[in-house]
């Protein structure tokens, strides 16, 4: 059965937004990420909602997360929302992000852990909390 989630790592000032598909089969397909400013989250919630129906909402345990949470349950009241451990998706998105967007030039001679990803990896860390719930 296809199981479309939406996970958010909520922040202070911006948002990581990340829409997953498990099929049935297990695999993981991610529809789309963002990284958004807090006063933009609900439209582009209702953007993701629309293109691709999502039955729960994944939010990251830290930052604002108590907040977010109070908007999503107003915005969605029908669609579940899980709060989840958040603990090291920060390196773990750094790490995600280089597999997804290639080292090029001498960025390729540094380990991927000594370098930090030149814009915002908010939605990497909320792909990393869709895949904790998906994959358990």
């Amino acid at each position: 059965m296809t199981k479309t989630v939406l996970a958010i790592d909520p922040g202070s000032a911006k948002c990581g937004l990340a829409l997953v598909q498990r099929e049935a089969s297990g695999a993981l397909s991610l529809l789309g990420h963002r990284v958004v400013p807090l006063e933009e989250l609900e439209a582009q919630i209702q953007q993701f909602h629309q293109a691709h129906p999502f039955a729960l909402i994944i939010v990251g345990s830290a930052t604002n997360s108590k907040a977010v949470v109070a908007r999503l349950r107003e915005l969605l009241p029908a669609i579940g929302v899980m709060v989840v451990d958040e603990t090291n998706t920060s390196n773990e998105a750094r790490a995600r992000y280089w597999e997804h967007n290639p080292r090029r030039g001498w960025r390729r001679f540094l380990p991927a852990t000594m370098q930090v990803p030149p814009e915002p990896i908010d939605d990497f860390a909320a792909l990393i909390l869709a895949e904790r719930v998906l994959l358990e």
